[in-house]
C-alpha cells in the first residue's frame, strides 16, 4: 500500500525548499500597486510604491540595516551600499509572527529583499517618472531568455533629480541578472549592479544655538556653495543558487560584494542658528572614500514530513569580511551667513586632508535551527549560533584598537491557534548587531560604532477576520545599548535603552473594491544612562516618537474601468530631538491622495500613476541626529507611466 502526503503536507514541503524566499517571477511592472500588494502594514515596497509603519532604516525603534539585518531572498548579507532598485522586485519588513519560520531571528527585525527574477518569456516594461520640482527619469528593465535553462535580466535607468530643498543631482543605473537551470533542482543567479552618482549638491544641515526650533528656509532654496557636490559608485554583485540534493534536501548558497567609491563628499552646516535664522557657515570636505564588504550564507535545509506535521532542520554557516575608511576630512568656516543669503566662497584650489582611519571586520557565525508545522495546531522555530568576530580599528596617532566577541546566539518562538481563525505567537531573540556610524557634528563624525549584544521579547495574537481581511495586534520589548553625545560632542555608548511598545496591523481586501492596509506603532522607550558618562543624558531616546499611525486604502472605481483611487494617511507623535530631551519635535500628520489609471497602448498593458504628496501642506522638521534638523518636502505632485512589453 503506497501512503500519499496529505496535500498540507506536501504544500509546507514546497515552502521549506523553495529556491528563494517566496520571491516570484519578474512580473509586469503595470500591476504594481503597494497596497494591493503587502500582507500586513509593517513595511513593503514594490517598484516605486512602498508603505508601512516600518521601514529598513526604522523598525520598533531600532535600524535593521545599521543591525546588518538584511537579507537578500532569505540569505544573509552585509550592505555598503543598498541594492539598486533596478534588481528588487520587492522589500518586505519582517517582525513578529511576520518572521515566524525565518530561521535565525534578528531582535532588530528582518529586512528581506527579493530580486527581480527573469522570467521564461521574453518581455521589458518601460518606467518614465517626473514630479512637479522637476525631477525626470526614465528605467526599462526586462527579460530575454537564451534557452529553456537560462534566462538574462537587464536593467537601466537615468534620472536628474531635483529635490525639495533645491539640491540635484545626475545618476544612472546599470544591473544584469541571470537565471541558469543547467539540471533538475538546482538553479544558479548571478547579479552585477552598479549607479554612478554626480554632481549631487551638499544639502544643509541645521543646528540652533539653544532650546528652539530652527528657522528654515523655503522649499526648493538651496544656500550651499555650488561646488560642493557629492560623487560617488556604488556595486553589488553576488549570486544566489540552489541544489536539491535528494528528497527533502537542499543546500542554498548565497555570496555577495557591496562596495561604495566615495570621490567627492562634503557636509553642509548653519552652525549655532539663531531665532532670525544667523548663524555660522561651516563645510566639511572628505578626501575619496572606499569602504566594500564580502559576505554571504552557505544553508543545508532538511524537511521531514509526519503525517500533518512537518520538521525542517537548517544547518548555515554566515561570513562577512569588510574594510570601511572614514575620517581625514577638512574644515572650512565660511563666518556668519543667515537663511536667504547663499554662500558666495568660490572652491578652493586644494583641500588638506590628513590621514584616513579605517576599521577591519571579520565575522563567522554558524548555527543550526528547526521549525516544526502542525497542521491547525500551530508551530515552534529555534535557533542557536556562535558568532566570532573581531574588528579592528586603525586611527592615525592612536593605538589599534580590535574588539574580540564569541557571543551565543539563539532565538525561540512559538504560535499556536486557539481556533480556526485565531493564532497567538511569543518569541525571544538574542543577537550581536552593528550600531551604525557616529553622526556627521560628531567630534568621532562618520567613525564606525561597536558591534553590540540585543535583546528581544514579543508576542500577539492574529485574527483572520474575513477570508480576505487579517489583523495582528502585538507588544514588544527590545534592550540595546544607547549612544549618544557626551559632555565632549564625542558620540559613544551613553547608557542602554529599553524599548516597550505594541503594534498593529489590518490587512486585506474588504470587498472586490476596496484594499485596505493600516497600522500603528504605540513607544514607551527609557534610557538609563551610565554614571561613567558625562553631560546631561535625557530619559527619551533620540528620534524614537510616542507613536506612529498610518492608513492606506485602494478603490476600484466602478464608473471608469481601469481607475483606482488611493489615499495614504500618517501621524508620528512628539519626538525627542536631542539626547537632552531639553527639545522635541511636534507631532505631524501627512495625507497623499492619488490613482492608478490602468489602459492599453498599442494593445499593450500600461498604467499611469498620479499622486499628490503632503496635500495639507505640513513639512514640519527631520532629525539627522541630535540637534541636527533638515525640513520635510512640503506639498508636491509625482507620477509614473508604466508600460509592458
Amino acid at each position: 500500500m503506497v501512503l500519499r502526503r496529505p496535500r498540507v503536507v506536501r504544500k509546507l514541503v514546497a515552502i521549506a525548499l523553495t529556491s528563494v524566499s517566496g520571491a516570484a517571477l519578474a512580473q509586469s511592472r503595470s500591476e504594481e500597486n503597494a497596497v494591493t500588494q503587502a500582507e500586513d502594514a509593517f513595511g513593503f515596497s514594490v517598484g516605486r510604491e512602498s508603505l508601512g509603519i516600518y521601514n529598513a532604516g526604522n523598525a520598533r525603534g531600532f535600524s535593521p540595516s545599521a543591525a546588518g539585518n538584511l537579507r537578500i531572498d532569505g540569505l544573509y548579507f552585509d550592505q555598503i551600499y543598498n541594492l539598486q532598485g533596478t534588481l528588487v522586485d520587492s522589500t518586505s519588513i519582517k517582525v513578529g509572527l511576520s518572521a515566524q519560520g525565518y530561521p535565525f531571528a534578528a531582535p532588530s527585525g528582518i529586512v528581506d529583499q527579493a530580486l527581480r527574477r527573469p522570467g521564461d518569456k521574453a518581455g521589458a516594461s518601460l518606467v518614465t517618472n517626473f514630479d512637479s520640482f522637476g525631477t525626470v527619469g526614465v528605467e526599462i528593465d526586462g527579460s530575454l531568455p537564451i534557452n529553456e535553462n537560462l534566462s538574462l535580466g537587464y536593467g537601466l535607468n537615468g534620472t536628474r533629480v531635483e529635490f525639495p530643498d533645491g539640491t540635484d543631482n545626475w545618476n544612472h543605473t546599470e544591473s544584469l541578472i541571470a537565471r541558469w537551470r543547467p539540471a533538475a533542482g538546482i538553479e544558479i543567479m548571478p547579479f552585477w549592479a552598479v549607479i554612478h552618482d554626480y554632481n549631487d549638491e551638499a544639502g544643509i544641515f541645521y543646528i540652533p544655538a539653544g532650546r528652539f526650533l530652527p528657522k528654515l528656509p523655503k522649499q526648493r532654496h538651496h544656500e550651499g556653495p555650488e561646488w560642493a557636490d557629492y560623487s560617488y559608485t556604488g556595486l553589488n554583485t553576488g549570486v544566489l543558487s540552489s541544489a536539491r540534493l535528494a528528497e527533502n534536501w537542499v543546500v542554498r548558497l548565497g555570496a555577495f560584494r557591496s562596495s561604495q567609491k566615495l570621490k567627492t563628499s562634503f557636509t553642509n552646516i548653519l552652525d549655532d542658528e539663531q531665532p532670525d535664522g544667523s548663524g555660522d557657515r561651516l563645510l566639511f570636505a572628505d578626501p575619496p572614500l572606499k569602504s566594500w564588504s564580502n559576505s554571504g550564507e552557505i544553508r543545508l535545509t532538511h524537511s521531514i514530513p509526519d503525517g500533518p506535521r512537518l520538521h525542517v532542520i537548517h544547518l548555515s554557516a554566515r561570513h562577512r569580511n569588510s574594510r570601511r575608511e572614514f575620517g581625514g576630512s577638512d574644515f572650512i568656516d565660511f563666518g556668519p551667513g543667515a537663511i536667504g543669503t547663499k554662500v558666495p566662497d568660490p572652491e578652493p584650489a586644494e583641500f588638506h586632508f590628513s590621514e584616513k582611519s579605517h576599521d577591519l571586520l571579520k565575522q563567522t557565525t554558524v548555527g543550526v535551527a528547526y521549525d516544526g508545522r502542525w497542521k491547525d495546531v500551530g508551530e515552534i522555530s529555534f535557533g542557536i549560533s556562535k558568532a566570532h568576530f573581531r574588528k579592528e580599528t586603525v586611527i592615525p596617532g592612536v593605538p589599534v584598537a580590535v574588539t574580540r566577541s564569541t557571543p551565543l546566539l539563539y532565538n525561540a518562538t512559538a504560535a499556536a491557534e486557539i481556533a480556526k481563525s485565531v493564532a497567538v505567537y511569543a518569541g525571544y531573540a538574542r543577537g550581536l548587531e552593528e550600531s551604525g556610524t557616529a553622526p556627521a557634528n560628531a567630534a568621532n563624525r562618520n567613525q564606525p560604532l561597536p558591534a553590540i549584544i540585543t535583546e528581544q521579547k514579543d508576542g500577539g495574537v492574529r485574527f483572520n477576520l474575513t477570508k480576505d481581511v487579517k489583523a495582528v495586534v502585538g507588544v514588544f520589548d527590545l534592550s540595546r545599548p544607547y549612544f549618544g553625545f557626551d559632555a565632549a560632542n564625542v558620540f559613544k555608548q551613553v547608557g542602554t535603552v529599553k524599548s516597550r511598545g505594541a503594534e498593529f496591523s489590518l490587512s486585506g481586501s474588504v470587498t472586490p473594491r476596496l484594499d485596505i492596509v493600516a497600522g500603528g506603532m504605540i513607544l514607551k522607550p527609557k534610557v538609563t544612562a551610565s554614571d561613567a558618562v558625562s553631560g546631561n543624558i535625557g530619559s527619551k531616546p533620540v528620534g524614537l516618537p510616542t507613536h506612529l499611525l498610518i492608513a492606506n486604502a485602494n478603490w476600484k472605481a466602478p464608473f471608469a474601468k481601469g481607475l483606482e483611487l488611493d489615499m495614504a494617511v500618517s501621524h508620528r507623535g512628539r519626538t525627542p530631538a536631542t539626547t537632552d530631551n531639553l527639545l522635541f519635535l511636534p507631532p505631524r500628520a501627512r495625507v497623499d491622495i492619488g490613482s492608478h489609471y490602468r489602459f492599453k497602448i498599442a494593445n499593450r498593458s500600461a498604467t499611469l500613476r498620479l499622486q499628490i504628496v503632503n496635500l495639507f501642506d505640513n513639512p514640519g522638521y527631520s532629525l539627522a541626529g541630535s540637534g541636527v534638523y533638515t525640513a520635510n518636502a512640503g506639498r508636491f505632485a509625482q507620477g509614473y507611466l508604466t508600460v509592458d512589453f
